[in-house]
């Protein structure tokens, strides 16, 4: 079959002087017959190179069934009065969530549900079901819930949902014991909602054309949206908005933040007569976050700020308006130690801190004179990711946390902060005798162009680099990036990712600045103008594994998605001799062109990250220099797989299209570039995990192929 050749129709335009060109501009008419017959044909195209992976896709997504328990439940949360968790079960995409009551005030002790109930029982006495996301996902080919919450009193339930991809919502107001709905449909919003504390209202989100974020909105029930009040209206384009309560339930806080800066607004229940305030004016540069805590019988403002160093700072401030001058330290600047969040409780603060790299809990306990001890919660391996969540009571004396190694399954455990014991309630079952001892885990550290250290997260099969005369020898390896944001790809477990594993091969985390992992300097040296270290970071990576042994170039697949897919473009531009194959995830290929077009969605608040090539000639030769689309040339490239989704909304079908057409007609290989587009689907790719099986699948199958590894048995 002979690939797909988009035809070539320049069109010129010149910014500061600087002329480009782009023959397949066309390609962004979604609603275009020749677009959807193009994509159509790529699809084929891609199916007929990847035909001979047939048997082997369906091989993985048979073992990840294998290995996944489909009737299973999570642990209990409490909130409030009631213990909630969610039930999945075998042959259904999307399961249940569920409720029973708390025992009595001092429970705090979660209960165990039946295993492999049958979808019509109860998987505990007195199970209330609340949500039956199957049913709401019926007749629809994709479905997401946006988030669920129930009110004050715990008798409504409001829901979102997303039937279409694009991310706007409908929100419906369910009451639970009847199961009747109201008449309350709110639509357009982004996400889910939020509760009033006084029950008869709820705060929700929607975005302007450009999919900002840029509107609160409270809503009375039983009104109409149309009644709905604006509560705030964010101007600047840099910035996003969004609502929430505290969990002392007291205040409903508005907050504000582009990439740089941050502006909060709180309303107090106990004094709704003074509406929305807002806490600090933002100033550029300075970011913050706020949360309610009671420290030393006197209520407190939580500030988590910059203003005194760029690993931020803990300080404390009174329930009113205040300055950044007048704000209090409590837990100082420290440039070793990434402060990234702190949540209040009642008889303790958890703060979510990372240092060398690794992710860390801090608890400060509190007494009648204020904090008293403070240490961290220890744990063995080498290389791990923790983190709490799950904890809505502000008196609740436990902390859940979730703890994951890339060789130990998600695990939650209950930290009991008055005896400190780790209470480990649940690892994720996988299916079939696996061992986490059966695997190797190693942090390695790269060296990068101009001296930095980058560090690696790396896994293989015990033994798997042994060779017959008690060597070593190097093994075909996935290397994953993404270097964006400040968000880091801190290690994790994959039950997919056995596949892989299983069949000889290796995978890796390269950490790369523009993430987060080594502090807010990390980051600040991959953005703007100095995005090129993200690139040459990876690049180092691999050259590192190669020279140590680890892999070779032949058989070493990089992967990133989204702002990682605009990464694994630059490399394949930059380095295609160390890569015998790319896979490329709705990657943001195209970032010139988006960055120059403010109406596309979110262009505007990406300023603070890639900068503003429309008003700034150095930022644009900035991302023209490194910008993938931009940067095809007539080389040999490792083979790629672009895969992207037709109601993408972050980034749009037409960059991994256009990158694919230039690459198909430029490079001296372009019928080993192959593009997958799902004609159903948003950023996050299908809905419901069989169909996301699948989708995992078709991506290891092409990467285990291009590693040598599609005929080896799982061993």
């Amino acid at each position: 079959m002979q690939p797909p050749v988009a035809e070539k129709r320049p069109v010129s335009t010149e910014h500061h002087g600087r002329t480009r060109i782009d023959e397949y501009d066309w390609l962004r008419d979604k609603e275009a017959p020749e677009v959807t017959a193009y994509l159509e044909a790529e699809n084929a195209y891609t199916q007929e190179r990847t035909a001979h992976l047939a048997g082997l896709r369906q091989a993985i997504f048979d073992e990840i069934k294998a290995r996944t328990r489909e009737t299973d439940l999570s642990v209990p949360t409490r909130n409030r009065d009631f213990w909630y968790y969610g039930r999945s079960f075998e042959g259904r995409e999307y399961g249940a969530s569920c409720r029973v009551p708390v025992r009595g005030p001092d429970d705090w002790t979660p209960p165990q549900p039946a295993e492999d109930t049958a979808p019509d029982q109860p998987a505990l006495p007195g199970e209330q079901l609340l949500l039956d996301l199957d049913a709401l996902a019926e007749g629809h080919e994709f479905f997401s819930l946006g988030g669920s919450s129930t009110s004050p009193d715990a008798t409504l339930l409001a829901y979102a949902t997303d039937v279409v991809g694009d991310e706007r919502y409908t929100i419906r107001v369910l009451e639970i014991d009847s199961r009747e709905h109201r008449g309350d449909e709110i639509t357009g919003a982004i996400g889910g909602a939020t509760w009033d504390p006084d029950g008869e209202h709820l705060y929700y989100v929607t975005v302007d054309e450009s999919w900002r974020a840029d509107k609160v909105w409270r809503h009375r029930l039983g009104t109409d949206q149309a009644d709905d009040e604006l509560v705030h209206h964010e101007q600047d384009g840099r910035f996003f908005v969004g609502v929430g309560r505290s969990r002392s339930q007291r205040f409903v806080i508005v907050a504000a933040g582009s990439k740089t800066t941050s502006e909060y607004r709180f309303f107090d229940s106990q004094a709704p007569e003074l509406g929305f305030r807002v806490f600090a004016e933002r100033r550029e540069g300075l970011e913050y976050s706020l949360d309610h805590a009671v420290i030393a019988g006197q209520d407190t403002f939580l500030v988590l700020h910059n203003a005194t160093g760029a690993d931020f700072e803990i300080g404390t401030a009174p329930v009113e308006p205040t300055a950044p001058e007048d704000w209090v330290p409590l837990v100082p600047h420290d440039p070793a130690v990434r402060l990234e969040d702190v949540d209040a409780f009642a008889g303790h603060l958890v703060v979510h801190q990372r240092s060398q790299g690794l992710t860390q809990l801090r608890i400060l306990q509190l007494g009648d004179s204020g904090v008293g001890d403070d240490y961290l919660v220890e744990f063995d391996h080498e290389v791990y990711t923790v983190g709490s969540g799950g904890n809505p009571n502000f008196t609740q004396p436990t902390v859940r946390l979730g703890y994951t190694t890339m060789a130990v399954p998600s695990s939650v455990y209950d930290y009991d902060v008055r005896s400190r014991e780790l209470i480990l309630l649940k690892r994720a079952p996988v299916l079939g005798g696996y061992d986490p001892a059966d695997y190797e885990e190693h942090r390695l550290w790269a060296t990068a162009e101009d001296g930095a250290r980058v560090p690696i997260s790396i896994v293989c099969r015990r033994g798997a680099r042994e060779d017959d005369g008690g060597g070593t020898r190097p093994v075909p390896t996935l290397l994953y990036g993404y270097g964006a944001y400040e968000m880091s790809i801190d290690p994790y477990f994959s039950v997919a990712r056995l596949s892989m594993l299983d069949r000889g091969a290796a995978f890796a985390i390269a950490h790369v600045r523009g993430g987060g992992e080594m502090g807010r300097h990390w980051y600040d040296d991959g953005k703007l103008a100095h995005k090129q270290h993200t690139f040459s970071d990876f690049v180092a990576c691999a050259r590192h594994l190669v020279e140590t042994g680890w892999s070779r170039p032949e058989t070493l697949v990089a992967e990133g998605a989204s702002a990682g897919g605009l990464l694994m473009g630059a490399v394949a531009n930059q380095a295609p001799e160390l890569f015998g194959g790319i896979l490329a995830g709705v990657p943001f290929v195209d970032t010139l062109t988006s960055m120059l077009d403010s109406s596309l969605p979110l262009t505007v608040t990406e300023y603070d990250e890639w900068g503003d090539p429309e008003g700034d000639p150095e930022a644009y030769d900035t991302i023209a220099a490194y910008a993938p689309y931009d940067n095809v040339t007539a080389q040999t490239y490792p083979p790629i797989l672009a895969e992207t989704s037709l109601n993408d909304t972050r980034v749009l079908y037409v960059e991994p299209a256009k990158w694919v057409a230039r690459l198909r007609a430029t490079a001296l290989n372009g019928d080993d570039v192959l593009l997958r587009t799902e004609m159903s689907a948003g950023h996050g790719g299908v809905s419901g995990r069989y169909k996301a099986w699948h989708d995992r699948a078709f991506s290891l199958a092409w990467a285990l192929d291009r590693m040598g590894l599609a005929e080896v048995e799982p061993g």
